[in-house]
């Protein structure tokens, strides 16, 4: 090929060629995959109509409360949300970040979306991480829409719950469905499963408590793994919720070359006056002083984010409870949040579900 016909043919390449849209046509973003934490909720503040919105929505989803809306929904909104705004309130204020103006959820969760981006950012700039919370702010539809609005043709959903259950995992991907069905284009969806067994969450739980327990001047003579509840027949319906906590225990008891008697499966958070899934916590912190066990830890495998119901209900009332029982010994160990090792498992996960879209 002669030097002259080179030369021709690079400058047919150089020049510009018309657009395939027509000159009206929107334009449209490079294809990007939209990766969501989704986490449970929190209040925007602790004032009473603030804690009053996010009750409603909470405790009017059928998914947590599956009575008939018709009795349900005057004994909440006259009743319930009369007193409970002010007393949840009260609690959340003693966790509160106040530097931030938000709840610790909040905090930790933005920032473990933050992390997980920052490993994607180099290798995959066409990812684009984002988190959302199924009650309150930033919320689910809000989420997803700006993530489509930029361009991202497929998403991954990450319930951050690591035990299956109807009331958490299964509403996170509801709110995101409801979301996604006023679409006009609507892009390719995947949802994360459940991980209770998975090898490194499992390794994670073990470390964690391992390294806890060694900063502590006592040595204790029981680890609770307290779960959140859910009422009793859920289990009796299908949900696996109760089996998956109780495969997490052993699993993580195993890994820490603990006999089985060392560790004890309870549930916690309970509402209303039917049976929930037992043993309860606060029953048992009372209890445990009377049968001779004063040196206690708790760890919350169900939460990867701490909480009102780990910061508040475990780490401060429930000491509480425990040492006016008569305990001796109280420690809470934190959950994973925004830890290293924590991000790299969600990274793993992540990396595992988007197998097929990334191309390496």
């Amino acid at each position: 090929m002669t030097a002259s016909l080179v030369l021709e043919r690079e400058r047919e390449k150089a020049k510009p060629t018309a657009s395939p849209l027509p000159a009206d046509h929107p334009p449209i973003l490079p294809a990007r995959i939209g990766v969501v934490l989704l986490n449970l909720g929190t209040p925007d503040a602790t004032d009473y109509w603030s804690m009053r919105r996010y009750l409603s929505e909470f405790l009017s989803d059928p998914r947590v409360i599956d009575y008939s809306p018709w009795l349900w929904q005057p004994l909440l909104q006259l009743v319930i949300l009369s007193k409970r705004p002010f007393s949840k309130g009260k609690e959340y204020e003693a966790i509160w970040n106040k530097e931030r103006n938000e709840s610790p959820l909040k905090t930790i969760t933005r920032s473990q979306a933050e992390k997980l981006a920052d490993r994607f950012a180099r290798r995959h700039p066409e990812i684009l991480v984002d988190w959302a919370m199924r009650y309150g702010n930033p919320s689910i539809p809000s989420v997803l829409e700006g993530l489509v609005a930029k361009g991202c043709r497929k998403l991954l959903l990450m319930a951050l719950y690591p035990q299956y259950a109807a009331p958490t995992t299964a509403t996170a991907y509801d709110k995101a469905f409801d979301a996604l069905k006023k679409m006009k284009w609507q892009p390719a969806v995947r949802t994360m499963g459940p991980y209770h067994d998975h090898p490194t969450y499992i390794r994670l739980l073990a470390q964690s408590i391992r390294e806890h327990l060694a900063g502590l001047d006592f040595a204790p003579e029981l680890l609770l793994m307290s779960y959140h509840g859910v009422p009793k027949r859920f289990l009796l319906e299908g949900d696996p919720y109760h089996c998956h906590c109780q495969k997490t225990s052993r699993l993580v008891r195993e890994a820490l070359g603990w006999p089985p008697e060392k560790v004890m499966v309870v549930f916690q958070s309970r509402f209303g006056r039917e049976e929930w899934l037992q043993p309860y916590l606060d029953e048992t912190l009372a209890a445990l002083p009377e049968r001779g066990i004063k040196k206690i830890a708790v760890i919350s495998p169900a939460f990867v984010t701490d909480c009102l119901e780990t910061l508040e209900e475990i780490a401060e009332a429930g000491r509480e409870t425990f040492l006016e029982a008569g305990g001796e010994k109280f420690a809470y160990i934190p959950c994973l949040n925004d830890a290293d090792g924590h991000i790299d498992l969600l990274e793993e996960l992540a990396r595992k579900e988007l197998q097929g879209w990334l191309e390496s």
